[in-house]
């Protein structure tokens, strides 16, 4: 359970990383992704984007800017991540990303 936990705390952190590097590389200032985080975690947060029918604004204005590398999506697909997803999570992060054209990195 305690390394569950850590797990937690770091993929809560690559969440504000994401939001950061968006602002920084990208221009993107996303406020209420920003808000949603540190009002409920970083775990939640992204629960509760792939719950939803259709992705983000912050993802269509990511894809506009070509870079779904800094979505939500992307940080939950990372296998290091993967425990914290239920499989449907998984899909709906993975099938997001496909429908936008991103091109996963070869692994």
């Amino acid at each position: 359970m305690i390394q569950h936990n850590s797990l937690e705390i770091n993929f809560h952190k690559e969440m504000l990383g994401i939001y950061r590097r968006a602002k920084e590389e990208c221009g993107y200032l996303a406020t209420r992704f920003l808000q949603m985080v540190a009002n409920n975690g970083g775990l939640k947060t992204a629960k509760k984007l792939l719950a939803t029918a259709e992705p983000s604004d912050g993802f269509t204005e990511l894809w506009e800017k070509h870079r779904l590398d800094l979505t939500v999506e992307c940080l939950v697909l990372r296998p290091e991540y993967r425990p914290l997803f239920t499989d449907d999570e998984i899909a709906t992060a993975r099938e997001r990303l496909i429908s936008y054209g991103y091109q996963f990195p070869k692994e």
